[in-house]
């Protein structure tokens, strides 16, 4: 027994091309209907997530980028890249988890003259990649409250469809309030100020309110001064009263969304098997946002493909996060994806086909209904995910 009928969810979809208003001219344009001063805090922000940085800037000492774009590029600039980050750790003999020299984040990259350089430990036996995650649309994924997220969790799967989607709670530094995480594969942010300060300390090595300290693993607090880290706050307000994370936070809160591709029979076809082999139980095909006083945001449907839980698939990457244990996910937002390769978590799969069959676990019955289509069936659902 599934969540929700195809009949009930072609109508409703029906309903959310219409409801959705028209989509952004361009991919990487802002959202349709914002205000002029929106639209300027949109360009300024773009700008800001495009600006090189240096080592005068704040750059490193260790980094993964010197800009946010060098991992959000396409098809367009808040897009993603084939970069991947590093983490690491071990897993002991009775299974638990240890984090090695502080974090598990391990950079690639530092500033000449390489004195900061970031090393994985020898002991470490946990090696993962990660791929960046698209932020077309992520204004209206914060917009999403946290009780509409966490209506859908069921932990102790009581719908008996095999499915046990975990609520994320994290701990908000940008509101200093406890909320359901959203951002990154881990959910391990809540909002996007925060994710935003997050990734200039952890990939670009730059600090700032909400994470004042160098993150380079393994390093002294000497060491870091040797290689110019002050343990100042990096990241200034400019001439706009605004700081760096501000200006992130504007570009993704009025990025508009990816606009769907063309939809013909074979497409409507394969949506309706994504609903009756049971893909929709994790991929949900939208959520709503709540009220808000900016229309662009006030109880508007979000078709992200995603219940922004917390799952275990089988394609764990082994590294806890946040409240996410080492093989839990979050559910990946399939909005934009005829624009992203390569695809998953680590980057390993270079198409659709290859990451469906890499799910199991709580996927496993959708994967296996999947994998009993026949050849035609399984085009009809490909097409569909390359339309949205």
């Amino acid at each position: 027994m599934f969540r929700n009928g195809m009949f009930a969810l072609a109508a409703l979809l029906a309903t959310l091309s219409f409801s959705q208003g028209p989509p952004a001219r361009r991919p990487g344009g802002p959202l349709p209907g914002i205000m002029p001063r929106e639209a300027e805090l949109f360009r300024l922000g773009q700008e800001d997530f495009m600006e090189v940085e240096t080592e005068e800037d704040g750059l490193g000492p260790a980094f993964n980028g010197n800009s946010c774009s060098s991992c959000h590029a396409a098809p367009a600039v808040g897009g993603v890249t084939a970069m991947t980050e590093i983490r690491a750790g071990r897993r002991e003999d009775n299974g638990s988890f240890t984090e090695l020299r502080g974090g598990t984040l391990f950079h690639l990259f530092s500033n000449p003259e390489h004195g900061c350089q970031v090393e994985i430990p020898r002991e470490a036996n946990v090696i993962a990649r990660r791929a960046p995650t698209p932020l077309f649309g992520a204004g209206l994924i914060e917009a999403i409250p946290d009780d509409i997220i966490a209506s859908r969790a069921d932990p102790n799967d009581t719908n008996r469809d095999g499915v046990r989607g975990r609520v994320s709670r994290v701990f908000d530094l940008a509101g200093k309030r406890e909320r359901v995480g959203r951002f990154g594969w881990k959910a391990q942010q809540a909002t996007l100020l925060a994710f935003a300060g997050d990734a200039y300390v952890n990939e670009m090595g730059i600090t700032n309110d909400l994470f004042p300290a160098d993150s380079a693993r393994g390093l002294t607090a000497a060491q870091l001064a040797a290689c110019g880290s002050t343990g100042a706050i990096e990241d200034k307000k400019d001439e706009h009263g605004l700081r760096g994370i501000d200006h992130f936070e504007n570009f993704m809160k009025f990025l508009a969304p990816l606009p769907r591709g063309p939809v013909d029979q074979a497409t409507q076809r394969g949506e309706a098997l994504f609903e009756s082999i049971g893909c929709s139980a994790c991929h949900v095909p939208f959520l709503t946002t709540g009220p808000s006083n900016n229309p662009v945001f006030d109880r508007k449907p979000v078709p992200l493909y995603s219940d922004l839980l917390l799952h275990d698939v089988g394609t764990g990457d082994g590294i806890p996060q946040a409240s996410a244990g080492p093989n839990e996910l979050r559910t990946a937002p399939l909005w934009g994806l005829r624009s992203r390769k390569p695809l998953m978590h680590d980057g390993m799969s270079s198409t659709i086909d290859d990451a469906i069959r890499r799910h199991r676990r709580e996927a496993g019955n959708a994967q296996q209904r999947y994998l009993s289509l026949s050849d035609d069936e399984r085009n009809w659902l490909i097409a569909f995910l390359n339309s949205l």
